[in-house]
């Protein structure tokens, strides 16, 4: 494996160019049931649980794994070995990334890296977090969405010394609190940062700026964290490195399309129970989660309507068979409202006073800012909790919307994703990671970069095994006819 770069990394002089982290949830009630809460107003989905122990805030209790630590915070230490288990079944599906540390592992490539994340707290994550660990780092984590925590799988990191601070249906000072802890340890100070959303960017660079003097620079899976990111190089205030995952090849194509595409019906059929054909529905972005959603609506019968900015996106759309649409056309009509954007306010209060009764309206996008949810918090307006990740909200003349999620992810608030899909993501991280820890000073500047091609295309690689698959390999004739590499990159840095 070839090792990466290193970098000198300056001071930041200003704390307050981050935006703010658009998240506005209530505290989230996670034991109502649907007796209890379905007159509640602003009623929030987090969880059914019915246990009285769910009452009580992780934040406020006392727990200890078997090893004597308590570096950690969690549901319920007692779920360790039901999440080991979800574990082992992830390591078998995700034969790349462990191919990945099965073959880095005596290197250690991560040695003396103290890396701080705030991601999904998965099965799927938890095998890159270990996979981490057994590269030679020294990790600490928080959950990056409210709703995604699998308990079990916390519960298991944290009974193998990993400090993890996450829990399903977290409030919005819980999810601040979480993100704190990772950072504000006693004689421990993060050299690298991991994130999904630019969460845990911006709580450092707004409270702890003296810890980038050590950072040697930032791996960002998300467009909502790439677009914080590339803010703050323009307004030169980056002050590390950053590798952009999001848009390398591998992440764009499979997690963002092939991950939604079989997605996006399962999240759907658990939390609305709809039946899809014949419906109409409205699509709002046309990227690749918005083609992975219309994809798999359209196979099953849907009429998609397709909403988007950009005219090449919207050329696809058009040639792929959809029609191209505002929504403000045809908003009175659909029957789902689905965003996949990355952007803000992309359905407003005005879209959803015009949509029909029992409009389904949720978010398959990044960012939780897509849907003005804080528009349906007034007094007017009645929330019902259906169940988990479901809720209606009624109007004065009595009709309703189907709000999933509270406008937060879709897939991985309600639903689970193919293991071997964020087996691609999950290595590309990894790999990213290695990069930038690795790399000769000066090799990357204050900047964002993309991955490096011929990492993007091992990623690649490495999961064609699992399909018993066989490259082609150029000869030297062709390949200096192409002006290639025998063994790649086979596609220039900007390919995307």
């Amino acid at each position: 494996m070839r090792k990466v770069y290193s970098l000198q990394i300056q001071y930041p002089e200003q704390t307050r160019e981050f935006d703010s982290r658009l998240t506005k949830t209530g505290r989230l009630s996670l034991s109502h049931s649907i007796s209890h809460s379905s007159t509640d107003s602003n009623s929030s989905g987090g969880s059914d649980a019915e246990n009285p122990e769910d009452e009580v805030s992780p934040r406020d209790m006392q727990q200890i794994n078997s090893k004597g630590s308590r570096d950690f915070c969690i549901k319920n230490i007692k779920l360790a070995g039901f999440g080991r288990r979800e574990i082992e079944l992830a390591e078998d599906e995700m034969t790349a990334l462990m191919a990945l540390r099965k073959a880095a592992q005596g290197e250690k490539p991560l040695a003396a890296a103290k890396i701080v994340g705030c991601t999904h707290v998965t099965a799927q994550t938890a095998v890159l977090f270990e996979t981490l660990m057994v590269l030679g780092a020294q990790c600490r984590w928080a959950a990056c969405n409210i709703y995604s925590t699998q308990d079990e799988v916390a519960a298991a990191l944290a009974e193998q010394d990993f400090p993890v601070f996450a829990w399903k249906g977290e409030s919005e000072d819980d999810f601040w609190w979480c993100i704190d802890r990772c950072v504000n340890e006693e004689g421990w100070e993060p050299n690298m940062i991991l994130d999904d959303g630019g969460d845990m960017t911006h709580w450092i660079y707004k409270k702890y700026p003296h810890l980038f003097k050590k950072v040697k620079g930032i791996v960002e899976e998300s467009i909502t964290g790439i677009h914080r990111l590339h803010h703050l190089s323009k307004a030169g205030k980056l002050c590390v490195p950053a590798i952009n995952v999001n848009d390398s090849v591998t992440k764009q194509k499979f997690d963002n399309l092939y991950c939604c595409r079989e997605s996006i019906l399962d999240s759907l059929k658990k939390t609305a129970d709809i039946m899809f054909g014949g419906k109409q529905v409205a699509v709002c972005g046309y990227g690749e989660v918005g083609k992975g959603c219309s994809a798999a609506l359209k196979a099953m019968g849907s009429i998609v309507y397709v909403t988007e900015i950009d005219p090449i996106c919207a050329l696809q759309a058009c040639m792929d068979g959809f029609r191209l649409a505002k929504l403000g056309d045809v908003v009175r009509q659909v029957d789902m409202v689905i965003t996949c954007t990355g952007n803000k306010n992309v359905v407003v209060r005005e879209h959803m006073d015009l949509m029909k009764n029992g409009c389904v309206v949720c978010n398959m996008g990044r960012s939780n800012t897509e849907i003005d949810v804080n528009s349906l918090r007034t007094p007017e307006l009645v929330w019902q909790h259906v169940r988990a990740q479901v809720d209606h909200i009624i109007w004065p003349d009595g009709k309703r919307i189907v709000l999933l999620a509270e406008g937060r992810v879709l897939n991985l608030s309600s639903s689970t994703v193919p293991i071997y899909v964020l087996s691609i993501t999950a290595t590309t991280q990894a790999l990213a990671l290695i990069e930038l820890f690795n790399a000769p000073e000066g090799r990357y500047k204050q900047d964002v970069y993309l991955l490096p091609k011929k990492l993007d295309e091992y990623v690649a690689s490495l999961h064609l095994q699992t399909f018993d698959a066989h490259l082609t390999e150029l000869t030297d004739e062709q390949a200096k006819y192409m002006g290639l590499s025998k063994y790649g990159p086979f596609k220039s840095s900007h390919y995307r």
